[in-house]
């Protein structure tokens, strides 16, 4: 399967979600891969405010079967949510249940205007009723479950895709 290149990805979502920028919306990125994410297309959409990251790890539906991630990170959203429009920044969107996760979270920190969701790919596959409002690419079909795809930032900043087989 032939990848696309994640820094056009990045460039496309900004220009989808450009036009629909309110001057008081925040980003909020899903560590890691939504967080890096976050942080480019802040910069890329010139916001006034910094990109916030959440680790949903607590507020997984599977907490209790999988128990915690190996490495929980501290959530950080330096700004207050409360009636801000919230774009929930995540890059790849399959089950729809770590968006889940990530709402329940937002909420604990306020009642934001609205909350929308963008994503750089949706693979597919999805358990739950959840639907990015901005996608900058779609798989032509759903990748089975043996197989992931994984955002990755080099040392330089640059994000790269990368299909992972289990």
């Amino acid at each position: 399967m032939q990848l696309p290149d994640a820094e056009t990805l990045c460039h496309q979502l900004a220009e989808q979600i450009r036009p629909h920028l309110q001057p008081n919306t925040v980003l909020i990125g899903i560590r890691t891969g939504g967080e890096w994410l976050a942080r480019r297309l802040n910069v890329l959409l010139e916001l006034r405010q910094p990109s916030g990251a959440i680790d949903i790890s607590f507020y997984r539906d599977d907490y209790g079967a999988k128990g915690l991630h190996a490495s929980p990170q501290r959530t950080s959203i330096p700004f207050s949510i409360e009636n801000a429009p919230v774009i929930l920044v995540d890059d790849v969107l399959y089950t729809g249940r770590t968006t889940r996760a990530a709402l329940n979270e937002i909420f604990d920190f306020g009642r934001p205007a609205s909350v929308e969701l963008a994503v750089l790919i949706d693979r597919g596959g999805r358990e739950l009723p959840i639907a990015a409002r901005y996608c900058a690419h779609t798989l032509p079909e759903p990748l089975p479950a043996s197989q992931n795809l994984q955002l990755e930032q080099t040392e330089n900043g640059n994000l790269t895709l990368r299909l992972i087989h289990a």
